[in-house]
């Protein structure tokens, strides 16, 4: 099967990762797309991140109607800080069946030559890439990439840092997350503070 793995600290998820995730699973040759959560990195400062559980928690309730997105704790049983190199061979290990592919946004391939044994990811999986609203120059190096697929996706501008703010704001941002996760949000007076 071929998967599509979506990183992100999804903190929390909002409709622009659903968007972006479905637009992955119903317009690519990928069949599943995992919404892998980040673990919260000790090293660094903590401010207004939900618990790694409850992030997962969020991702798990927001893909319930979605057959072909489900959330991946993978992250949580590897040793921080992690890589995406390590993340990739641990799944292939586990998984021998699967073949995983890279989602990331097009911000995110301008610094792609900076990850870890980046070479060794190129060589060894797809990515998909995502638009988004830019200005800076593209690298242009790895946009001609084989195994580099730019897919013509919706550009959605919507970020959890916004979504947050506004929650401690006291703003209505109910039509920014789905239905569940709206709710458990309030419930629980997440980001008010």
């Amino acid at each position: 099967m071929k998967i599509g793995l979506y990183f992100g600290t999804f903190n929390p998820i909002h409709v622009g990762h659903l968007i972006i995730a479905n637009h992955m699973a119903e317009h690519s040759d990928l069949e599943q797309i995992w919404m892998v959560v980040t673990p919260h990195n000790p090293l660094k400062q903590k401010n207004t991140l939900l618990d790694d559980y409850q992030r997962l928690h969020l991702v798990f309730l927001a893909t319930q109607d979605y057959p072909k997105i489900k959330p991946s704790d993978i992250e949580f049983k590897l040793s921080q800080p992690n890589y995406t190199v390590n993340t990739l061979a641990h799944l292939k290990d586990k998984f021998p069946q699967h073949e995983f592919s890279l989602i990331m946004g097009e911000d995110n391939l301008k610094s792609l030559h900076k990850w870890k044994n980046y070479e060794f990811i190129l060589e060894n999986h797809n990515i998909y890439i995502y638009p988004r609203i830019s200005e800076e120059a593209e690298n242009l190096d790895l946009k001609n990439h084989p195994r580099i697929h730019k897919i013509d996706a919706p550009i959605v501008e919507i970020s959890s840092t916004f979504i947050r703010e506004n929650i401690k704001n006291k703003k209505n941002i109910k039509p920014l997350l789905s239905e569940k996760v709206w709710e458990y949000v309030d419930h629980n007076n997440f980001y008010k503070k």
